[in-house]
């Protein structure tokens, strides 16, 4: 079903293929996420690059300390709203956790989230131990984006949020499993909290895009979460964030700005 915007009728949609072409121009991806319809048109009309429905919905909407309660339904349902504002970028929807525990799951999930809830991609944290469900699921047409670094689904494990790869042996696993992650079909790759020169290493070493957060300014796009970059949520804002609604008059006016920033290379600034 097509839910043509006017304002949008012109603009060439965001394909997989697109973010790859992007890379070997040496344009940055833009992406923030989105959780509903408004927000989601918002998004596209700003000229932004990946819609992300994250499972951080877990935080920001639902409430919760972690994202460890979302569930598929809850990932379908959301994809399916925003779907309906997004005409434009590409959408592309968080896996929740243990969704994608064997391969099987993952397929069903990636049914959920794209046939029911209209996603074009979905994203999928860690690294050795999800590479079987990447590979099915990709030999089977679901377009899929990896996730390193900071995997926050396995926050009780990892005892808080801080930077990953910091040593030389975290270094090195990170960088060969962003290998095996892109030679086991993933088409795309989001670098949460690494060090911005691991970033920049591994985005070199991969054909693929790289998305980072948290990872420095040499990563091939960035995204955050959208109510962090409009400084509306609550509590203590990871260091990485920076509230674009300041000084801004709209919310239009901050996604814009964000967008313009990333592609300018404003920001992320480097240290």
């Amino acid at each position: 079903m097509s839910h043509q915007n006017p304002k949008l009728s012109g603009a060439k949609a965001v394909t997989v293929e697109t973010l790859q072409e992007m890379k070997r121009a040496g344009q940055k991806i833009v992406c923030l996420t989105a959780y509903d319809a408004s927000f989601g048109s918002i998004l596209d009309e700003a000229g932004v690059d990946v819609v992300l429905v994250g499972d951080s919905l877990g935080n920001v909407i639902q409430g919760h300390d972690t994202t460890v309660p979302v569930t598929v339904d809850d990932m379908s349902y959301h994809t399916e709203c925003v779907s309906r504002g997004v005409h434009r970028g590409l959408l592309v929807a968080d896996m929740p956790f243990l969704s994608f525990a064997t391969p099987d799951r993952a397929v069903d999930a990636a049914v959920c989230l794209m046939g029911g809830g209209g996603a074009a991609m979905v994203k999928l944290e860690g690294g050795e131990p999800v590479l079987e469900a990447v590979r099915v699921m990709s030999q089977h047409g679901v377009p899929v984006m990896g996730h390193l670094g900071l995997l926050p689904q396995s926050i009780n494990q990892l005892g808080g949020y801080r930077m990953q790869g910091k040593s030389k042996a975290g270094a090195e696993r990170l960088l060969r499993d962003a290998r095996s992650l892109e030679e086991a079909g993933a088409r795309a790759l989001v670098l949460e909290c690494v060090p911005a020169d691991l970033a920049r290493e591994i985005t070199a070493a991969l054909g693929i895009p790289t998305i980072g957060i948290g990872a420095g300014p040499d990563c091939d796009g960035q995204v955050l979460v959208l109510y962090d970059m409009l400084g509306i949520t609550p509590g203590k804002k990871p260091r990485f964030v920076k509230d674009f609604m300041a000084g801004a008059g709209s919310v239009r006016e901050a996604v814009a700005a964000f967008a313009s920033q990333i592609r300018s290379g404003a920001w992320p600034e480097r240290d």
